[in-house]
């Protein structure tokens, strides 16, 4: 998700920032200072989460871009459609150590 915030100062960053880093729902983001655009990853409502940082901030906040992930099943990691057959694992055995004692 993509958000416009109204920061002044390099304090309103850091608030901005200790507020999204105490977000649980939030995984990843980046702020970037020159476009005053912050930048969200994470499984979370787009609303709530701009609602909350508009709270806290006392500024004014906008949701630009709301991109989803994987809508569906829900699944981390999509299934292969293809079936392999398990490859044959070597087994790698030690090799015989000689010790010399002088």
């Amino acid at each position: 998700m993509v958000m416009r915030v109204n920061c002044d100062c390099n304090g309103c960053y850091r608030k901005m920032r200790r507020i999204i880093l105490n977000m649980k729902e939030i995984e990843t983001h980046l702020i970037e200072k020159q476009h005053n655009r912050v930048y969200v990853c994470g499984r979370f409502r787009p609303a709530d989460v701009a609602i909350k940082l508009r709270k806290k901030m006392k500024r004014r906040v906008e949701i630009l871009d709301v991109e989803e992930e994987s809508a569906g099943t829900g699944d981390p990691m999509p299934q292969p459609t293809t079936h392999l057959s398990p490859q044959p694992t070597a087994r790698i055995y030690p090799q015989p150590t000689t010790h010399v004692f002088q």
